[in-house]
């Protein structure tokens, strides 16, 4: 499954390494790749896109990072286009 997540960094952890190296970690641990991250600006500091067969460890690990004081995430699921029209078909 894919996920997109939006990030609000702490203004105490933005320009630490540490915080992307111990995420890093965590993700690993937990089976969660990140295919791509881009840093925003506006509402979000950052956009992830991530892949993850298991929608708990998506959860813990955004509890994890907001427990760490690193910031706060919105993970949402994402479907691709053929996905969605799979999802179509059943309605």
């Amino acid at each position: 499954m894919k996920y997109i997540l939006l990030g609000k960094l702490n203004t105490d952890w933005i320009a630490k390494k540490k915080r992307v190296d111990k995420a890093r970690e965590k993700l690993s641990q937990l089976g969660i790749t990140i295919e791509e991250i881009y840093y925003t600006q506006g509402a979000f500091d950052f956009v992830d896109v991530a892949t993850c067969d298991d929608p708990e460890a998506m959860m813990a690990f955004s509890v994890w990072y907001a427990a760490q004081g690193f910031g706060a995430i919105t993970t949402m699921p994402a479907f691709s286009t053929d996905q969605f029209d799979n999802i179509l078909s059943k309605l």
